[in-house]
């Protein structure tokens, strides 16, 4: 995985808020989370709330549904191992 999404990822998980949101998306699973269910357990305004989840999306932490009325967040377990992994795999390497 290029370093620069590596980046990006760390940098959006980096604030507080953004990663409040995106652990109580990771707890919700494949299924995802609704947005306001999101704000009322996180006690975040709307506007707020809204900002955070655009920078999540932009780095490709999260994708959005819509069903009906009520958007869902969905953190992208893909992205989140491979930035596991990108610190995980150079574990130890200089003592081999």
């Amino acid at each position: 995985m290029e370093i620069e999404i590596i980046a990006k990822a760390f940098k959006e998980l980096g604030h507080p808020t953004r990663l409040a949101i995106f652990k109580r998306l990771v707890k919700a699973g494949e299924q995802g989370i609704a947005v306001g269910v999101v704000q009322e357990e996180l006690n975040i305004p709307g506007s707020t709330l809204s900002h955070h989840i655009s920078s999540l999306a932009s780095a490709g932490l999260i994708k959005q549904r819509r069903e009906g009325r009520t958007l869902f967040c969905v953190a992208e377990y893909e992205l989140l191992l491979s930035v596991v992994s990108f610190l995980q795999d150079e574990c130890c390497a200089d003592d081999k």
